[in-house]
C-alpha cells in the first residue's frame, strides 16, 4: 500500500497531524475510514474546497475508504466567521443545497459498482441531518455537551476575536459539539478513525477525538486521528480561489468551464507548480520537467496549460474540457470559430473585452467596435491597425476602414469575434 503520508509532504499538503507514527502505522496496517465535511454554505463547491476533496480521492487511491460527509445538519447553523454571524438559511434551501453538493462530491470519488465485487476503498456519501436531527436538546446537552470545557472553547481563536468585537450567539458557539458527534458518530457507524480538514479545522478536529476518547474510548476501532492540509495562499498575498468576476464555483451554472479553464491557465509562474503538486495527480517526475520548462521557457506557459487541462477535464469533464480547448484555438486564429458551440463561444467572449449591441442594424463599422472594445485607443489608431493588416473579424482580415460587419457575419446570430493582430482579442453580442 503506498505511502499517503509521503505523498501528501512531497506535495506541500500536510499541516498537522495528531501522532504522525502512529497514524503511519495505522495506514500501514490498512486500509482505514476517513472523512472530510462539507457544509451546505451556498448551492454549489467552490475551488476552495478542492483541495480537500482531493485530500480524500488521493487516500482512495492509496487504498483507503473515504467519506464525504454533506452538514445537512450542521449547514442549519454554519461554523463560526470570524468578523460576524452567519444568516441562517432555511431547511427547504439548505435540503436543496445538500442535494447540489452530494452530486458534486460523487464526481471525485470511487463509489461501489452494482456489478462489481465490492471493494475497501469504496466511497460513502453521508448526510449528518441523519444523526444530527434526530438528536433531542436534552441528549445534546447531557450526551455530548458534558463532555465539553467551557474554558478551552473560550480560547479559540475565532471565538476571541468575536467577543472581543460583535459578539456571538449561542448558536454558533456550540457549533464544535455538533462536529465532534459527527467524528463519534461516523466511527461507530463506519469504523471511521481519520478526519481530515484544513488547517483552520485543527480545533474541530482535536475536539472530536477528545469526544471518541471521552465516550467510546477507542473501543472498538482502535484510536482515532486527525490530519489537517496548510491553507493555500498565493505568492502575491492575493485570496485563491477569487477574481475580478467573483467566487470560482465548481457548478458550470455559475462559472462555465471556459472561465474556469481560465482561472487555471492565468496563474502566475510563482504559483503554478506549487498547484500542480496540491490539485493534480501528476507525478512528481512530470511536475519536475514543468518546474524546468517553466523557469527556462515561461512564454510558452506549458505549466499553466497542464494544470488547467487537468482541472478542467477533472470537474467538467473531457468534453467539456475539448470545447473549451476548440474555443481557445479558434479566439486566436487557430481553429474554425464556426464550429465552437454557441454556449461555450458565448462564455468566451464574456472573459475578454466586449461591447453588447443592441440590435444589428444598429451595428457600427469595424473601426468603431475596436475602439468600443478598446482593443484600439482611438478610432484613429483602429484605422491604423485596419491599414496595417491587423485586423479581423471572426479570424478574417479587414482590408477596409470602412468595413462593417455584415449579417451573414454573425456567429450563431448575435456574436463577431474581433481581433488585432495575433493576442489580442475582443467580442461583440448582439442583443442583451
Amino acid at each position: 500500500m503506498a505511502d499517503i503520508i509521503e505523498e501528501l509532504e512531497w506535495r506541500g499538503l500536510l499541516a498537522q497531524t495528531t501522532d504522525i507514527d502512529e497514524l503511519r502505522k495505522a495506514l500501514a496496517d490498512g486500509p482505514i475510514t476517513l472523512y472530510c465535511g462539507f457544509d451546505p454554505t451556498a448551492g454549489s463547491l467552490h475551488v476552495g474546497h478542492l483541495m480537500q476533496i482531493l485530500t480524500l480521492a488521493r487516500f482512495q487511491r492509496c487504498g483507503h475508504r473515504p467519506i464525504a460527509l454533506v452538514g445537512g445538519g450542521t449547514g442549519l447553523i454554519g461554523d463560526p466567521k470570524p468578523s460576524s454571524e452567519r444568516s441562517l438559511n432555511s431547511p427547504e434551501t439548505v435540503r436543496g443545497w445538500v442535494g447540489a453538493i452530494r452530486d458534486q462530491l460523487a464526481a471525485f470519488l470511487r463509489f461501489a459498482d452494482p456489478e462489481q465485487p465490492a471493494a475497501a476503498s469504496d466511497a460513502v456519501l453521508a448526510n449528518n441531518a441523519d444523526w444530527l436531527t434526530e438528536m433531542t436538546a436534552l441528549e445534546l446537552m447531557r450526551d455530548i455537551g458534558k463532555h465539553f470545557s467551557l474554558n478551552p472553547m473560550l480560547q479559540r481563536d475565532t471565538v476571541r476575536t468575536r467577543l472581543a468585537g460583535s459578539g456571538m450567539s449561542y448558536t454558533e458557539f456550540s457549533y464544535v459539539l455538533l462536529q465532534s458527534y459527527d467524528y463519534l458518530e461516523l466511527y461507530r457507524r463506519y469504523g471511521c478513525t481519520l478526519q481530515t480538514g484544513g488547517s483552520d479545522q485543527w480545533g474541530n478536529i482535536t475536539s472530536g477525538l477528545d469526544l471518541i476518547r471521552r465516550i467510546a474510548g477507542n473501543e472498538p476501532h482502535g484510536a482515532a486521528h486527525g490530519l489537517t492540509t496548510n491553507l493555500l495562499t498565493k505568492s502575491d498575498g492575493t485570496k485563491f480561489g477569487k477574481t475580478e468576476g467573483g467566487t470560482i464555483w465548481l457548478d458550470p451554472h455559475l462559472t462555465s468551464p471556459y472561465a474556469f479553464y481560465q482561472f487555471w491557465f492565468n496563474t502566475d509562474d510563482n504559483d503554478v507548480v506549487d498547484f500542480l503538486r496540491k490539485f493534480t495527480f501528476r507525478t512528481r517526475g512530470e511536475i519536475d520537467g514543468l518546474e524546468e520548462e517553466t523557469r527556462d521557457r515561461p512564454a510558452r506557459r506549458a505549466a499553466q496549460r497542464a494544470l488547467a487541462e487537468d482541472m478542467t477535464r477533472l470537474v467538467h469533464g473531457d468534453g467539456e474540457y475539448s470545447k473549451v480547448r476548440e474555443a481557445s484555438q479558434a479566439l486566436f486564429g487557430q481553429g474554425e470559430l464556426d464550429q465552437v458551440d454557441a454556449a461555450t463561444l458565448d462564455a468566451a467572449l464574456r472573459e475578454v473585452p466586449h461591447t453588447t449591441v443592441t440590435s444589428f442594424a444598429e451595428c457600427p463599422t469595424v473601426v468603431d467596435l475596436f475602439a468600443q472594445t478598446e482593443l484600439a485607443a482611438s478610432k484613429s489608431a483602429a484605422r491604423r491597425t485596419v491599414q496595417e493588416g491587423g485586423a479581423y473579424v471572426n479570424n478574417v482580415k479587414v482590408g477596409d476602414v470602412d468595413a462593417r460587419p455584415a449579417n451573414e457575419d454573425l456567429l450563431h446570430g448575435r456574436y463577431l469575434v474581433l481581433r488585432r493582430g495575433k493576442r489580442n482579442v475582443a467580442g461583440v453580442v448582439i442583443g442583451t
